[in-house]
């Protein structure tokens, strides 16, 4: 019954992907993204089915050479990825029927929809990919596709900036990874996945490795995180969802489908543990600098990938340890993580799609008041920061807690390097523990700068609510967030995946809850000030007879004192200069203040690098003498090299 769906779910989004791009109108378009969300419907039922039933299906397609093969691999795995991306996708397409319609020409609009259509399909066939080889190949239509996308506002200098961040970065995840499935191929004899479980220890490390890096500068991984805070901001809000929500996951998934295969090692888990540790800490805490608010949610997806991190690295860790109950346990919260951030990362990015979409400005200095101007939009946006804040009863806080239960289960951990792991885990549980609070900080930030007060800007008094084909899209994952959190036990149960430790019963907290604001609700009604005669007074100010905008918080502000507590890590320099109208400096006329943070990856490992490239690439272009002579004998001597290479690792 499940192949049926999962072939007529692509077949559509190929069809969706030609029609946008047969036929320039908004009909065509808009049947296209109707086409999307039929297949996004279709595959959530799909891979229910699969999660439900636990089969496991290989589907041989098609075969170039005996090695070049299309095999794709149907199993609860891959099956909860295509879950995540059908869930998104299905929000995202509804949110852009409108959205994509925002763009002044229809080849640029009709393009958009068609390469959407191809980034989710390519996305689904990378999850679905049984060998190597054709996880490649759709692995670079989903760069190359996601690459345009990026590109989109191609005229805009930031646009191009970020492509080629991105172009950089992902080809160099693409090197590690060709290298990885090649060190498969040549111990194997074949790119299948299954042969991963058939190396021998030492060469399953150099793989691991090689994986490794490729994933995390695919998920955007500290220090290989650059590229993400200039391609999401470059980029459509609806694409920054997908990208964010989902793109990363994949690069996720391909490293839980090496791991699961594999017998690893203890320093496997402590490599991850680490990165994933100074990821969220570092990925939260360059969030709360920020003013614009798609590079602000762009550092909160490395925070996120960075507790996705935290979680495969205890999971490797207890396997090793023999403690299969808390590998268990550290693995569900991993996997229902990745679920979660996909939900409300894509429904916060498609809330600040519609806060700038109406504003016109992504800065945060320049909003304020949004509330009463775009009121079911400041809902569903609340909904996701409770939710990526880890607040009960959302989702967020069952997959925290979850992570904070395998730290405090860690006791169990005996042997020789006990004691080393003990304190690991504990520095470990500290940033954690660090990085929910900075993420909770974070979110009370963006939500009060962005909707409450006055308006500080005229653009944000003009602001007015959208269409309501774009709230329903954010509506989906809003509702998501909630339900996957009341009923998370009751899922882990349904789909049959055991954990050692219980998971709390979200559905028995939410009602208590629900009852708690319920009871404060009808006491403030009936016996606070409101039971009576109403008044309404300006709000003290100090004197000021009215209140300006001035007067609030501005982002800057809110982060001033994080600024200063963390500028060890910002490495902040304060300047000013004053100017005054008398001689002896007594009456001030004008002044400047400046707060300047330093990009340390910036100045200490990408400028570096890219110099080195830069000299070498100088030197190269020596040779480059203008005869053909000397280009023979250039490629004469590379493929004399390439023969001797081939041999010597044959």
């Amino acid at each position: 019954m499940s192949e049926p769906l999962l072939v007529s779910g692509l077949s559509l989004l190929l069809l969706g992907t030609v029609l946008s791009l047969l036929y320039r109108s908004r009909t065509c378009r808009t049947g296209s993204l109707g086409l999307t969300c039929l297949s996004s419907c279709l595959l959530v039922v799909f891979a229910g089915e699969v999660l439900y039933g636990g089969r496991e299906v290989l589907i041989e397609s098609y075969s170039f050479l005996s090695p070049l093969e299309f095999n794709f691999l149907i199993d609860r795995l891959s099956a909860g990825f295509v879950l995540l991306i059908s869930l998104v996708s299905l929000g995202v397409s509804l949110y852009s029927i409108k959205y994509v319609e925002d763009d002044k020409s229809e080849g640029r609009k009709s393009l958009h929809v068609a390469l959407m259509n191809l980034f989710i399909f390519s996305m689904l066939l990378v999850v679905l990919s049984a060998n190597g080889f054709s996880f490649l190949l759709f692995w670079e239509l989903m760069s190359i596709s996601s690459l345009f996308l990026v590109i989109y506002e191609y005229e805009k200098p930031e646009s191009r900036k970020a492509a080629l961040f991105y172009f950089i970065m992902t080809s160099l995840s693409t090197v590690f990874l060709f290298s990885a499935f090649i060190g498969l191929y040549s111990r194997t004899g074949s790119f299948d996945f299954r042969g991963f479980g058939l190396l021998d220890p030492k060469a399953v490390s150099g793989i691991f490795l090689a994986l490794f890096f490729g994933f995390a500068i695919k998920a955007g991984a500290v220090p290989f995180h650059k590229w993400l805070p200039y391609a999401h901001p470059a980029s459509p809000s609806n694409i920054s969802a997908l990208m964010s929500g989902v793109m990363l996951k994949v690069a996720i998934y391909g490293l839980l489908r090496f791991l699961l295969a594999v017998e690893p090692e203890l320093w496997w888990g402590v490599l991850v543990l680490v990165f994933g540790s100074v990821s969220a800490l570092l990925g939260v805490v360059y969030a709360l600098k920020e003013n614009d608010i798609k590079r602000m949610l762009a550092y909160s997806s490395i925070e996120n990938v960075g507790l996705i991190l935290i979680g495969i690295g205890l999971y490797l860790i207890f396997r090793v340890s023999g403690l299969a109950g808390l590998a268990g346990l550290s693995l569900a919260a991993a996997g229902f993580h990745c679920l979660n951030h996909a939900l409300f990362k894509s429904l916060l990015f498609m809330a600040a799609g519609s806060v700038v979409h109406e504003t016109g400005t992504r800065n945060l200095e320049e909003m304020g008041g949004l509330v009463k101007r775009m009121p079911r939009t400041a809902l569903l946006f609340l909904i996701g920061a409770v939710s990526i804040a880890a607040l009960p009863p959302t989702n967020g806080f069952v997959s925290e807690l979850m992570l904070f239960q395998a730290f405090f289960s860690s006791s169990a951990l005996a042997g020789a390097n006990a004691p080393f792991l003990k304190v690991l885990l504990v520095i470990s549980l500290s940033a954690l523990a660090l990085t929910s609070a900075l993420a909770a900080t974070l979110f009370v930030k963006v939500f009060g700068i962005t909707f409450l007060a006055q308006p500080r800007t005229e653009c944000a008094k003009q602001a007015g609510e959208v269409p309501k084909i774009m709230l329903l899209g954010q509506a989906i994952p809003a509702a998501l967030c909630i339900l996957t959190g009341l009923f998370s036990s009751r899922l882990f149960a349904l789909f049959g995946f055991p954990v050692e430790v219980e998971v709390p019963d979200m559905l028995f907290v939410g009602g208590i809850l629900t009852g708690a604001y319920l009871l404060v609700w009808l006491s403030v009604r009936n016996f606070g000030p409101s039971s009576g005669p109403r008044v309404s007074e300006e709000t003290w100010g100090c004197g000021i007879l009215a209140q300006h905008p001035t007067m609030e918080y501005s982002s800057a502000g809110f982060s001033e004192p994080l600024v200063l507590i963390f500028k060890k890590i910002y490495r902040t320099q304060l300047s000013s200069s004053r100017t005054f109208a008398d001689s002896r400096e007594c009456v001030f006329e004008h002044g400047t203040a400046e707060i300047r943070l330093m990009k340390f990856f910036d100045e200490y490992l990408y400028l570096p690098v890219a110099q080195a490239v830069d000299r070498v690439s100088m030197e190269v272009s020596r040779l480059q003498n203008g005869r053909l002579d000397t280009y023979v004998l250039y490629v004469f001597l590379a493929v004399l090299v390439l023969m001797i290479f081939t041999r010597w690792f044959a």
